[in-house]
């Protein structure tokens, strides 16, 4: 595994949006910035933490059905951000104890917090690889460590890709890692757009309080990241319509779109 880096490359006088993701979870790794960032957008949307919940139970069906349904047993779980609960490998593992994942973030508090994730099983392995998304050859260099990317893997990118601006960016990305995984892989991947106008215009406001911002975007736009793979039943669709359980919410049926597609 990586070793942390030094704590004082992070800055904790901005707020970033994986340890306000990670506050809104009921986490424990962000700092008062993050904390007054997350309440003052819950102040004003009061909705987001559920929908921080929700875009959680997405990721948790996705990973349950690639692990269970699809039989995969390689994980790359790209901008994954800070340990929770119900983490990519422990949902993997508890299906197929074999399970290997590796986690991709550029915040260097990943890193810091990587042992208050539980261990991997004696079975499998879980390892981090400190990197930027955007930078496709470190990141799969860095997996191949622990990975066989000559066999399988899920690609799994969780509502992250609104944090790269740039359109053309963030579909360039996908379709670089999507390109370099063998026949037989999947790609998870989800993204967020507005629920409603409040919803909106809180957004607008936490991208210009200086926090790395989250540009929404539409569904219509955001399917072409699985243009050219097969998307598996029930497509590209809310979160909440992505194989839905009987505790799945509803709040995100306008906020969340996101589905899983195989690499043929």
């Amino acid at each position: 595994m990586t070793e942390p880096t030094n704590p004082q490359q992070i800055d904790t006088s901005v707020a970033h949006s994986a340890r306000v993701w990670n506050y809104w979870l009921g986490g424990k790794d962000w700092f008062p910035a993050d904390q007054a960032a997350g309440d003052a957008y819950r102040d004003k949307y009061p909705l987001i933490e559920p929908m921080a919940q929700e875009s959680r139970g997405f990721l948790i069906r996705t990973v349950t059905w690639l692990a269970r349904e699809a039989g995969i047993r390689q994980f790359l779980d790209v901008g994954a951000g800070l340990p929770t609960a119900n983490n990519t490998h422990e949902v993997a593992q508890r299906i197929a104890p074999e399970c290997r994942v590796v986690y991709v973030d550029h915040d260097p508090l990943v890193l810091l917090h990587v042992h208050a994730m539980r261990k991997s099983t004696p079975e499998g392995a879980m390892d981090y690889v400190l990197a930027d998304m955007r930078d496709t050859d470190a990141v799969l260099e860095g997996a191949a460590k622990t990975l066989d990317l000559t066999r399988p893997v899920a690609l799994v990118i969780n509502d992250v890709l609104g944090h790269i601006v740039d359109w053309d960016e963030a579909l360039s990305l996908v379709r670089r890692l999507v390109d370099r995984l063998p026949s037989g892989s999947y790609v998870s991947l989800s993204h967020s757009t507005a629920a409603d106008d409040k919803h909106r215009e809180v957004q607008e406001a936490y991208n210009n309080s200086g926090a790395i911002p989250y540009i929404f975007r539409e569904p219509e736009q955001t399917v072409a990241f699985f243009e050219g793979l097969e998307l598996v039943e029930p497509g590209y669709v809310s979160w909440p319509n992505w194989r839905p359980e009987a505790t799945t919410g509803r709040l995100t049926v306008r906020a969340g779109w996101g589905g899983v597609a195989r690499i043929s």
